[in-house]
């Protein structure tokens, strides 16, 4: 009888630990939270594009993402236009609509107390802060908009993390508290990672991304690439 309740015991320690959500398995101590307020679904945002050796990036690795080192050097988060923005962490508003960092229509650059700069991108309207003002985790600090400026074309926000002197990008998934496997399941125009097919499972995961250094050499112009760019000029 003991030893079945021992056996009974050690089921039960089991099927719990599976059983738990996905929420509670997530790793702890990152520094950031989500940019949005509402949890993620249909009816509010999802992730679109995640960070890094994407295959969109790679296919506009000589132009919209050359700066970059042909990554993408954020995450697209998909949400509907007017969609409130928050801010990841507590920190000082430094630049607003700074257009040398693109995002259009309208931007924000956040110095984050924990050592870190953020940019959001593509908001409806010029954000209601000035430059010195104080924000804190979870406070709005803008709308969501499109790249377009259409609110129907491609409707999201575009984040990115960075050091302090905005040279450097970071994979937002290493800094950000959430449940990044649920959320990269889905996505708008999120395509997976461009393979190098002499090297096949080099940044092939959400969060085994490099780093971006700003106007570095590209990272990603493959001898023998998957899916192929049949379209590039050489």
């Amino acid at each position: 009888m003991k030893k079945w309740l021992l056996i009974g015991t050690w089921l039960f320690a089991v099927l719990a630990v599976v059983a738990r959500p996905i929420d509670a398995q997530t790793p702890e101590g990152k520094p950031f939270g989500l940019p949005f307020a509402e949890p993620s679904g249909p009816n509010t945002w999802y992730l679109g594009q995640g960070y890094g050796n994407t295959i969109g990036s790679y296919f506009q690795r000589d132009t919209t993402y050359r700066a970059g080192q042909g990554l993408h050097f954020g995450i697209d988060l998909a949400a509907p236009c007017g969609t409130p923005v928050v801010a990841i962490g507590d920190g000082v508003v430094a630049k607003v609509d700074a257009f040398e960092h693109g995002s259009r229509p309208h931007n924000l650059m956040l110095q984050l107390d924990a050592g870190y700069a953020a940019l959001y991108g593509h908001f409806v309207e010029r954000p209601k802060l000035n430059v010195g003002d104080r924000v804190t985790q979870g406070q709005v600090v803008g709308l969501s908009g499109d790249s377009f400026g259409t609110c129907h074309s491609a409707p999201h926000l575009h984040l990115e993390i960075r050091s302090p002197d905005y040279l450097t990008a970071y994979n937002p998934i290493t800094l950000i508290e959430a449940d990044w496997d649920s959320l990269a399941l889905v996505g708008a125009f999120q395509r997976g990672f461009e393979r190098d097919l002499d090297d096949p499972r080099r940044w092939q995961y959400p969060d085994d991304q490099p780093e971006t250094k700003f106007g570095g050499p590209l990272l990603n112009n493959y001898r023998a690439p998957w899916p192929p760019d049949w379209y590039r000029r050489r």
